[in-house]
């Protein structure tokens, strides 16, 4: 607003009741497009401005922006008479002094007298200099009054509560800025702790009880093979790209006898050893859609049978996978060049109760999920408490229990029947958890998936008697068959003699393809076995497990400061941060060295932009690594636009976007799927890492790497909230992933 009449309208438009217990808000605001030297814009008058009319003691105006200066206060109400004026004084001492011309200004009650709606001020050589003012001023409550001038208090920046911009009367910022970050953090770090999402885990979750529901048990328990209206809440069929939809890529297939075959390894019977590849007949091309849209397949001449044989029609809702790059290439040729059991892999869980199946099954489906990988986790031990109940005693699992056999056999054929039936319905990876500690348990299973998927055996061994005895007290205090159980000590002795039942019939894996981890979950070393292992998927699997351990530590989340594009709403770019954003690097570097102070391993990790690097800066006593990968969203011709400028200039591009946030690929720049498949690097580092890692990194950046965490599906990760100035910390340990927030400012 720029006139006096404007001043008015405002101020009138409040009701009565707004007067009656209110306070008077005022905001001056001056703008000049030639600015002067080193001459900085100050009010100064009557109480309780300043007092005095005494010069040396006038309030300095802020600058907002290059060409607008800006003061606000609030003024008591036993002083709504206000006389002041405009003065100009150097950047550095407090003379020479140059006032406005003209009458004092006055404001009575909110209303400004008379019509001024510029400074002019004479400077030497009768040089007249014309500054634009700005006045507004309008009722307070008390009760916002309060939460404004708390915001400013915990701040010691600008911000906005409820609508209401911060107020001061004269404060000692510069003193506050000083020792706020300091004295702020002198308090408990708890007390910056604010609710994480509902849809987060907020304790210890026993992993067993996060899989999928199954479908052949109705609630009751009663066995019903044609009750599939149980299903899971991961499920991710709409991730998946239909092939019919138009403006993708044309997929073609070129003809056998033209395709050139390279070399490559596949792996022989023996474990560890590697021999060449054989010619395979039948090899068939594919390329992979990498933005918005998705592929159109088109067949050559000589590959009429290709179609009816890969079945991309309605049949398989979910054939093509919702990575992108080389993760769904990988994924594509594995489902495409070879037996039909190929396209669909079972990971089969083998080993002894309490080491560590559950929790290595849960981390392994959160990684294939946010690779984009349609995965499920079937817990035959849920299947079996829904069908036979909690109350099994350690005699139930017996080896000469033959009836407690043929009851847990029955409960894994129905488990593993509901998972070949969801693979039929589009599922691409199913990890199914069980001890299967007998050859003739696993052979059933094989049988069972003869001409459906390709199973590989993935055995935990553990020999360290401390990390069983840790795991034998979770599963006591977590697992359903405890439940109702009032007696910790009864149920332990259950539980060991449920062990020792195990321990007399369990016999290792030495058929099939499989991977053995041994003395892996301590993170203290330990080895990985494999046995005619192929393929691109089974190839990243071991190479995650390989990197995975259960060794209890935190990883710290956080954006960078607010920077210069920030308050201007511009995407991308390489700005640095703000004074909002500085302020916000100090107290982070408090907050780490608080927390972390006993970790003497951890380290910092950010982007190559210098606004996680300016973020970082203050934080000492900690390594610091710059990663590519942690780059923000490669926005391409966007770079640097508003969201608005974007819908005006670019308005199909903007609807686009909005339709798919996932998969839509800014023009030469990246999406989403873009930028998990290049994260992919950073989440096995952090899985490897045994310290703490503080990631200063981006919104969208962040967005995919918490999904990981989180496990949420692939097409929320463009929607999850990720806001400034608030630090996620997630913690990494045998009770499964849990978060906790803090907000700082």
């Amino acid at each position: 607003m720029g006139t006096a009449a404007s001043t008015n309208a405002d101020t009138s438009s409040h009701g009565s009741e707004d007067h009656a217990g209110g306070q008077l808000y005022v905001s001056l605001k001056m703008e000049n497009y030639k600015l002067k030297g080193e001459l900085v814009p100050h009010v100064y008058g009557s109480a309780p401005l300043v007092g005095s009319w005494d010069s040396s003691k006038a309030l300095s105006m802020e600058r907002e922006s290059t060409f607008m200066w800006e003061l606000s206060f609030v003024v008591p109400p036993n002083h709504e008479t206000l006389d002041f004026k405009f003065l100009l004084k150097p950047k550095h001492g407090n003379v020479p002094c140059i006032v406005e011309e003209g009458p004092n200004r006055q404001l009575i009650g909110g209303t400004l007298q008379g019509d001024q709606d510029s400074a002019m001020f004479k400077l030497s050589g009768d040089e007249i200099l014309e500054y634009k003012v700005f006045i507004k001023a309008h009722r307070v409550s008390p009760f916002d009054l309060a939460a404004s001038w708390r915001a400013y208090q915990e701040n010691f920046q600008r911000s906005t509560v409820r609508g209401i911009p911060d107020v001061s009367i004269a404060s000692d910022t510069e003193a506050a800025n000083e020792i706020g970050s300091q004295a702020s953090l002198e308090l408990d770090i708890e007390h910056y702790v604010v609710p994480a999402p509902s849809s987060a885990n907020s304790g210890p979750v026993y992993a067993a009880n996060m899989t999928e529901t199954p479908r052949s048990l109705a609630r009751t328990g009663v066995f019903s093979r044609n009750d599939s209206s149980l299903g899971s809440s991961h499920s991710q069929k709409d991730l998946g790209a239909s092939v019919d939809r138009p403006g993708g890529m044309e997929v073609i297939v070129p003809e056998t006898a033209k395709l050139s075959l390279g070399s490559g390894l596949v792996e022989s019977k023996s474990v560890g050893t590697f021999s060449n590849m054989q010619k395979q007949e039948g090899h068939r091309g594919l390329f992979v859609d990498r933005g918005v849209g998705s592929p159109r397949l088109m067949k050559s001449s000589s590959s009429s049978a290709f179609a009816v044989d890969v079945k991309l029609g309605s049949e398989s809702k979910n054939s093509m996978p919702a990575a992108a790059g080389a993760v769904a290439a990988g994924a594509v040729a594995d489902q495409m060049l070879g037996p039909k059991e190929d396209r669909h892999l079972a990971i089969v869980l083998v080993g002894l109760p309490a080491r560590g199946k559950t929790f290595t099954a849960a981390k392994l489906t959160r990684y294939l999920r946010w690779l984009g990988h349609d995965t499920k986790h079937f817990n035959v031990g849920k299947y079996r408490r829904l069908k036979h109940g909690v109350n099994k005693t350690a005699d139930f699992f017996s080896g000469d229990n033959q009836e407690g056999i043929e009851a847990r056999n029955e409960v894994a054929a129905l488990a593993m029947e509901d998972m070949i039936s969801w693979m039929q319905e589009g599922g691409q990876v199913g990890i199914f958890d069980a001890t299967n500690s007998t050859r003739k348990r696993r052979n059933m299973l094989m049988k069972m998936a003869e001409g459906e998927c390709k199973i590989i055996f993935l055995e935990t061994l553990c020999n360290d008697r401390n990390i069983i005895e840790r795991n034998i007290r979770l599963k006591v205090q977590q697992s359903a068959d405890y439940a109702e159980e009032p007696d910790f000590e009864a149920g332990y002795q259950d539980f060991k003699v449920r062990l020792e039942n195990y321990e007399k019939v369990y016999e290792p894996v030495e058929e099939g393809s499989y991977i053995k981890m041994i003395d892996m979950v301590s993170g203290n070393g330990g080895q990985i076995q494999v046995n005619n292992i192929s393929g691109y998927l089974p190839g990243r699997i071991v190479f995650f497990l390989v990197n995975t351990h259960l060794t209890p530590r935190p990883i710290l989340l956080t954006r960078h400061g607010e920077s210069r594009f920030n308050v201007r709403g511009r995407i991308g770019g390489d700005s640095a941060i703000s004074d909002s954003g500085e302020l916000y690097a100090k107290k982070l570097a408090n907050f780490v060295e608080r927390r972390l102070k006993n970790e003497k391993a951890a380290s910092i990790w950010t982007s190559t932009l210098q606004r996680t690097i300016l973020t970082a800066g203050p934080i000492g006593g900690f390594p610091k690594i710059q990663w590519r990968a942690l780059d923000e969203i490669n926005s391409g011709v966007c770079d640097g636009m508003t969201y608005e400028e974007i819908k005006k200039n670019m308005p199909e591009e903007y609807e686009s976007r909005k339709k798919d946030k996932l998969r839509y690929r800014y023009p030469r720049g990246e999406s989403y799927l873009d930028v998990i498949q290049r994260l992919e690097p950073v989440i096995i580092e952090l899985e490897r890492q045994r310290a703490p890692v503080v990631v200063i990194s981006h919104q969208a950046v962040l967005r995919a790497l918490y999904a990981y965490f989180a496990d949420r599906p692939l097409k929320e990760i463009p929607h999850i909230e990720m806001p400034l100035h608030t630090i996620i910390e997630i913690q990494m340990g045998v009770t499964g992933v849990q978060e906790k927030r803090y907000k700082l400012m």
